[in-house]
């Protein structure tokens, strides 16, 4: 079987925008910012020995 050479019009991807690249990226840092703000949660607790803030003790 033979194939035939491609004589069609090569499409080049077009660059992505800014906003584009950083949209794929929106989720990641939504779950760095969750990880983030659990281990402070969980450092305060361990540091202070309760789970009310400082101001309401």
């Amino acid at each position: 079987m033979q194939t035939e050479p491609h004589t069609g019009e090569v499409r080049h991807q077009k660059p992505k925008h800014l906003a584009e690249r950083f949209e794929g990226m929106v989720g990641i840092f939504m779950v760095i910012a969750v990880a983030i703000l659990a281990v402070g949660l969980i450092y305060g607790i361990l540091t202070t020995g309760s789970t009310d803030p400082k101001w309401m003790q």
